[in-house]
């Protein structure tokens, strides 16, 4: 017969694999593609060159999570699933970047069109090939 504290210690065990289980599925699935200099002027905060995280890890935002502009200045954590070229993600490979553009207003020609974000060449590079046009990611807002 079980004690009354061993039903509960195996009850908290489920509860705590469960809450890890529904906090793991907290991100959204989404693309990524990559650009290139010149990053100013941006639609978030002009020329301003303080706007870059001393990383270099940062994107511009698709209509998608844009916001109207809400979205400057917003910060994910990234990872990279998939890609159409193989191998081309860094696995355990997570990355924080911060919203500093918006996708339709970038001056250089992303390496593919319509992704949810278009990471610096430095953000991309972090969690992938350098050499894959898109990808498929995981991202998360901090």
């Amino acid at each position: 017969m079980s004690s009354p504290l061993s039903l509960l210690l195996q009850w908290l065990s489920f509860f705590l694999i469960l809450c890890q289980i529904f906090y793991a599925s907290q991100a959204d699935l989404g693309t990524a593609s990559q650009y290139s200099p010149p990053y100013t002027p941006s639609a978030c905060f002009g020329s301003d060159s303080t706007q870059f995280p001393s990383s270099n890890f940062f994107a511009a935002a698709s209509e998608g999570i844009w916001d109207d502009g809400a979205a400057c200045g917003r910060q994910y954590l990234i990872s990279c699933i998939s890609s159409v070229l193989p191998k081309a993600c860094k696995p355990g490979e997570t990355i924080q970047i911060k919203i500093v553009d918006r996708a339709q207003n970038i001056t250089s020609t992303p390496t593919r069109q319509g992704t949810t974000m278009v990471l610096s060449t430095a953000a991309l590079a972090a969690i992938a090939d350098s050499n894959a046009p898109s990808l498929n990611i995981d991202f998360r807002q901090v």
